[in-house]
């Protein structure tokens, strides 16, 4: 899409959203148009629940990263922990789970030093 393009959409869905506002619909709209983004919310829509989104696009990130990228296991790692913490945050973590995400903190260091020493060469 052309600059000129994405801002015509925009202002078009803008204008769709403030038309089912006047309806009493509860919609959210957030864009950054310097990287032509929207998103949208719903009612049902809750910070945990967002949270969680974002969190399931950094790890689509480190899913699709060859691991050979110097920052591949910190990324990964850390997404792994945020989303269980994310899925247990009304629960209880399990022994299991915590064991998980100890591993997890392990191969964050190691990736850490691992970084370190590249910075030290």
């Amino acid at each position: 899409m052309s600059d000129n393009s994405f801002q015509a959409f925009y202002d078009e869905l803008q204008l769709l959203v403030e038309k089912f506002e006047k309806k009493q619909t509860q919609i959210k709209m957030e864009s950054n148009l310097e990287y032509d983004s929207v998103k949208i919310f719903g009612e049902k829509m809750d910070s945990v629940t967002r949270a969680k989104l974002g969190v399931d696009d950094a790890a689509e990130l480190a899913y699709t990263t060859a691991e050979h990228h110097p920052y591949w296991a910190v990324l990964y790692n850390c997404t792994e922990i945020t989303k269980t913490m994310l899925e247990k945050w009304h629960d209880e973590i399990t022994p299991e789970e915590l064991d998980e995400i100890k591993w997890n903190l392990k191969e964050i260091q190691n990736s850490i030093s691992n970084i370190e020493n590249k910075l030290k060469k």
